[in-house]
């Protein structure tokens, strides 16, 4: 994408090259599971199809990781409002995650509904399931979700006690107790053709 800057049209990582980080923070890093720091450079820049001014905010988050490009029409006049938009970014990403996680694991995908109504139902479970997975990860450490996970989950052991337990752990356990001990009659469903 050009931007246009101070000297003139250039890409976003040429506009920041060689720039030194305005502000420095320790930050979490959930996939790694410590803490990272992370510089910030913010530039205002235009480009040609907009009229109105922009800032590229540049989050670097240290050596060897890709930094991120986060281009904002946000007013950005101090260093408190650049990390609020780096922030509200990284929450987009937990997001982005959950649509991943219901397109595939509650499949979500393709449904072949056509009626709104049919939508809206088939929606409406698939939140209650997903509302349910999230309250059993809650109660991830309680003995019915230990349980659970030791006894119906492949994913189990020394491994599984050290890191955080991803819903697919836990849909994959009662799918297997529930394959294993149906709840009710076999000839409820049943087709009728």
């Amino acid at each position: 994408m050009n931007l246009v800057d101070e000297k003139g049209h250039r890409n976003a990582w040429r506009i920041t090259q060689g720039k030194r980080s305005q502000d420095h923070r320790e930050i979490w890093d959930a996939r790694r599971n410590c803490y990272r720091k992370t510089g910030i450079v913010v530039v205002p820049v235009t480009h040609i199809e907009f009229d109105q001014p922009l800032w590229l905010v540049v989050s670097r988050p240290g050596q060897g990781r890709q930094p991120w490009y986060l281009l904002t029409n946000e007013p950005v006049a101090t260093l408190e409002e650049a990390w609020r938009i780096v922030f509200a970014y990284a929450r987009r990403w937990q997001i982005e995650m959950t649509y991943r996680y219901t397109k595939t694991e509650l499949a979500m995908e393709s449904p072949r509904l056509w009626s709104w109504e049919r939508r809206l139902k088939l929606l409406f479970f698939a939140t209650l399931a997903y509302a349910f997975l999230l309250s059993l990860l809650k109660l991830a450490c309680s003995e019915v979700a230990e349980g659970l996970l030791r006894n119906w989950c492949h994913r189990t052991g020394k491994r599984y006690r050290q890191f955080a337990i991803p819903l697919y752990h836990l849909r994959s356990a009662l799918s297997r107790l529930w394959l294993t001990y149906r709840p009710f009659p076999n000839f409820l469903f049943q087709n009728s053709g």
